[in-house]
């Protein structure tokens, strides 16, 4: 017999929001649009570049991969904006899997992505602002750390303020990305100094390109992408959610998409592909081949800039995963608290800051953990498209401002697509992604006590 979720503790109920959800529509259109812009557009675009030149040494497919990465995003952002026009509540995918499927795994997407992939990306950004201004200004490795710890403070102590707040900053650093990145293109372009024959080319020393080196170039593609739904995190604080989450997702990956194959285009211009294989920041590499190495410190600015819209961003969203757990009363006691006067779910920024410092400390550097994250993402997407089709039989008289494109062929490729990539990756980075699969198993006894104590707190009928 199907558990529902509230077996687990919380309620199922046919309205738009949790019955028990305090949080305000307080999030224009706008504003959810900037959200998937900053979540996505962080440190990627500049630091994965010259790996993903590494396995894909042709230009063609330097850029097709970014072309599939962004389709591959579009696919998975089609069966969201569904979802999340439908269930417009906090919590994004754990909602739909626990609607879908049962209140287990709801969780444990739940839980796989609040703590492994939102929580390692506010502690990868946190280092990666830390060491990209110890290049501007000198640090310590100490000093570093204090940094990144200060940071992820202060950018839970902006959003705990408030979630217009936390919006004003995200549209703000935002308009600044956009602007420097199309400034970074034009100016670029203007030199002169680039070969448009590069845009064709390939690395003469390199090997046939198959499929495995397609796949894995992916995983730092999608990485990248990382961030394109994130404003189903936040639908139960979006006016108008059936209308204003799918329009967000989709304005916001275009605008992604473009800015992406516009920066690359000018990596490739350029550079010779030979020299982008073994750049570790392809945006200083090439701001140093077209302006000379005085440009250094304005492409420091740019990613500083572009790594903090994404930090706050991040901090402004995950906290709703947690906070929609512990409405349901699947995660820890209290962590569904919503402040009085400033409506946040405070103990829930509380908790991602504790565990994002956590693994501040202990990474103490800019890590590297992209293939990991990359593989507990892919778990998750697949894990919430397949949610669309369960949802398509067992709710199918359920209200749905939205219908995916494409169903039932549109969603089915994306898993098809997701499930080859996560197996390649499977078998060419065995480590990480065993890795991802044990911080999943982990939630399963966490789930097991947290039903246990719902189960003891409810009186017998």
């Amino acid at each position: 017999m199907r558990v529902n979720a509230a077996s687990a503790g919380g309620e199922r109920d046919d309205g738009a929001r949790h019955p028990r959800d305090r949080l305000l529509p307080q999030l224009s259109l706008s504003d959810a649009t900037f959200l998937v812009v900053a979540s996505v557009i962080g440190s990627g675009i500049f630091l994965t570049p010259g790996r993903i030149a590494d396995l894909l040494p042709h230009a063609g497919w330097f850029l097709a991969v970014w072309v599939a990465g962004g389709l591959l995003s579009l696919a998975g952002a089609l069966a969201n904006a569904e979802l999340g026009a439908m269930f417009p509540r906090a919590g994004g995918d754990y909602v739909y899997l626990r609607e879908a499927f049962h209140p287990a795994a709801g969780f444990l997407v739940g839980w796989l992505s609040f703590f492994v992939i939102q929580a390692g990306t506010v502690a990868t950004l946190a280092t990666g602002f830390s060491a990209a201004f110890a290049q501007l200004v000198p640090l310590s490795e100490a000093e570093q750390i204090g940094l990144a710890v200060a940071l992820v403070i202060a950018t839970s102590l902006l959003n705990y303020r408030g979630v217009r707040h936390g919006a004003r900053a995200n549209n703000l650093t935002s308009i600044l990305k956009i602007g420097a990145l199309l400034l970074f293109v034009g100016a670029g372009l203007a030199t002169g100094r680039g070969d448009a024959a590069r845009l064709a080319a390939a690395d003469a020393g390199s090997a046939a390109i198959g499929f495995s080196a397609f796949g894995l170039a992916l995983s730092p593609v999608l990485f990248s992408y990382l961030g394109w739904n994130a404003s189903v995190y936040v639908a139960s604080e979006i006016r108008d959610p059936a209308r204003n989450v799918p329009r967000s997702l989709f304005v916001g990956l275009a605008v992604v998409v473009a800015i992406y194959l516009a920066v690359n285009a000018l990596y490739l211009w350029a550079l010779p592909l030979a020299e982008l294989r073994h750049v570790a920041n392809a945006g200083e590499a090439t701001a140093a081949a077209l302006f000379g190495p005085v440009s250094g410190t304005l492409v420091a600015l740019l990613v500083l800039t572009s790594i903090l819209g994404t930090l706050n961003a991040t901090i402004l969203t995950t906290p709703r995963i947690a906070y929609a757990m512990a409405l349901d009363g699947l995660f820890f006691r209290g962590v569904d608290r919503v402040h009085v006067e400033y409506r946040t779910p405070a103990m829930a920024i509380a908790v991602l800051a504790a565990a994002s410092l956590v693994l501040v400390v202990l990474l103490r550097s800019f890590p590297s953990v992209l293939d990991y994250t990359t593989f507990a993402i892919l778990l998750a997407t697949i894990a919430d498209t397949a949610a669309l089709y369960a949802l398509r039989v067992r709710q199918p008289a359920r209200p749905r401002p939205y219908r995916a494109w494409g169903y039932p062929w549109v969603p089915a490729l994306y898993i098809a697509a997701n499930a080859a990539i996560a197996g390649n990756m499977l078998v060419q980075r065995p480590r990480e992604c065993g890795i991802g699969l044990a911080t999943l198993a982990i939630g399963l006894p966490f789930y097991w006590l947290f039903t246990r104590r719902g189960a003891r707190a409810t009186p017998p009928r």
